[in-house]
């Protein structure tokens, strides 16, 4: 019996219009204009996100019902940190004629940091909601499909800004963007319990 197309293409469509300009985007562009590596790099973002959608699609919110959603958020805003104090703190030491990432720091970078943040991510939800209505094999492919485009296009747009930026100023606003994305995600998480002791 044929698949209906739309299991494919309904699920492509949503979650490339969901992903596009997320911080998960942001965080690819950043990291290809740091590297040449972007096969490695590439590879490991699409390694992620075949094991974090991948498994929302299988088990649906089953992580989230195991490990806090608070404490997933808590982990990823921590790597945003970590990942923007190195690149600031890589950048002071590096030459002008290095880059930023070699090829095995490209694949490592790309697949923590994109693993660490899709956990409760809107991406993953809408995956397991997909999986629930749509047969599971077709809407894996069209997630697959999407985060594929989208993460091809945002390498590609970091390679362009690369070329056309100094190196030193990417570096210097990737380090800040990161920061800064960290810091909003364990802000998020703390801005509840500041509003409950009236702060």
């Amino acid at each position: 019996m044929a698949m209906p197309l739309n299991e494919i293409i309904i699920p492509l469509i949503a979650i490339g219009l969901a992903e596009m300009g997320d911080k998960t985007q942001l965080s690819v562009i950043l990291l290809s204009s740091r590297t040449r590596e972007y096969i490695p790099l590439l590879a490991g973002v699409m390694l992620a996100f075949l094991i974090t959608d991948g498994f929302a699609i299988l088990i649906g919110s089953w992580m989230t019902g195991i490990i806090p959603l608070d404490l997933l958020k808590l982990i990823s805003g921590g790597v945003f940190i970590l990942f923007g104090a190195l690149i600031l703190r890589g950048d002071q030491k590096e030459a002008e004629e290095e880059r930023g990432l070699s090829s095995g720091n490209a694949l490592l970078s790309g697949f923590s940091l994109i693993f660490l943040s899709e956990w409760g991510d809107k991406t993953q939800i809408a995956s397991a909601l997909f999986a629930t209505e749509y047969n599971p094999i077709m809407v894996f492919i069209g997630v697959m499909a999407a985060l594929f485009i989208l993460s091809v296009m945002a390498i590609y747009l970091g390679q362009i800004i690369s070329q056309k930026v100094d190196r030193k100023l990417v570096s210097r606003i990737a380090g800040t963007l990161f920061l800064i994305i960290g810091i909003a995600i364990i802000l998020s998480l703390l801005a509840p319990y500041a509003f409950a002791i009236g702060l």
